[in-house]
């Protein structure tokens, strides 16, 4: 096994524990830190796949922009009272069970049949496109006019939203 392989299955384990604590914990701000612990493993995995682009997005945008979001509606909402929040067993934990059972059951089948083709080596280019040179080049070359208005698309969506408010203000 090379430092490659160990670390994938690594960041996969922190991953999956992270999610399952994710929604296990009662506490929202608990669960907000491993979702934050999630964003970084799945950076890892990216880091692991050659995606370094998609990796510090995951982690600027993520874990980052979107989870201050999170705790901020978490705040807003100041849930106090949990006992509200706690229901008995219903047909609904019963399906969401039999649903997970049956999908796990599923990946397991997957990996197991498909352990032989874990050896195909990709192509030499492969390692080259998720890297931050090889999307800039290609966002500023060919994609720069989708680029471009996107980015005017934006600017007129903040300047309205800055018109809206400032209507609402006066």
């Amino acid at each position: 096994m090379t430092l490659e392989s160990i670390l994938f299955i690594v960041f996969a384990a922190v991953g999956l524990a992270s999610a399952l604590l994710l929604v296990t914990r009662r506490n929202p701000i608990i669960s907000a830190l491993y979702l934050i612990l999630n964003f970084f493993a799945l950076a890892g995995l990216y880091l692991t796949l050659h995606a370094q682009f998609i990796a510090v997005i995951q982690i600027l945008v993520y874990a980052g922009a979107i989870m201050v979001l999170f705790v901020f509606v978490i705040m807003l909402l100041n849930l106090r009272d949990e006992r509200s929040l706690r229901e008995g067993l219903s047909w609904k934990k019963v399906f969401a069970a039999g649903v997970s059972f049956g999908l796990l059951m599923e990946v397991i089948y997957i990996l197991m049949t498909s352990a032989s083709g874990m050896t195909e080596l990709l192509p030499a280019k492969a390692t080259e496109i998720g890297t931050v040179e090889a999307i800039g080049s290609r966002l500023f070359t060919r994609f720069l006019f989708p680029f471009e208005v996107t980015s005017v698309l934006l600017t007129a969506a903040i300047v309205g939203a800055i018109l809206l408010a400032k209507k609402k203000l006066d």
